[in-house]
């Protein structure tokens, strides 16, 4: 299946996991940004944004754990979030965090925080509708066309 034939199949847990691969790049890009603020706090944020946005990535591809060798505690802690519920919790919880950069001053760390909270949302959905967790074949994971067969 090609990236399009996933995407009409309106399962829930495909588009958050594309949401997901592009909250990893603006975690990333605003968190890099916004860490030459001169506010401590914002400094604080903008770390952990980049920690997020670089445990996503390893959350939402897949095959990056076999190619990367990292430890086998974090292997099982990524692994924790192979269905739809556990991770729309991990995407709230990490959502949360960075809507917590308001109380300090608003920044670009907001957005980031919009991108991990519909993330999360999708997956809550696919959780509801009781959908299959299913990830992309183009990010490695076995995709629509497995679970056919």
């Amino acid at each position: 299946m090609t990236i399009a034939d996933e995407l009409r199949t309106r399962n829930f847990s495909l588009y958050g996991q594309w949401v997901g691969i592009l909250s990893v790049i603006i975690c990333l890009a605003v968190g890099i940004a916004t860490i030459f603020t001169f506010n401590i706090g914002l400094i604080i944020f903008s770390a952990v944004c980049i920690a997020t946005g670089l445990t996503l990535i390893f959350v939402e591809v897949p095959f990056l754990l076999r190619i990367c060798p990292i430890s086998q505690r974090f292997d099982e802690f990524v692994r924790r979030f192979n269905n739809n519920l556990p991770r729309a919790g991990f995407y709230l919880i990490l959502a949360l965090v960075q809507w917590f950069t308001l109380f300090i001053r608003g920044s670009s760390l907001i957005v980031a925080a919009v991108f991990l909270t519909i993330a999360s949302s999708c997956y809550a959905i696919a959780a509801l509708k009781k959908q299959e967790f299913t990830s992309s074949n183009a990010l490695g994971g076995q995709g629509l066309a497995q679970q056919i067969i």
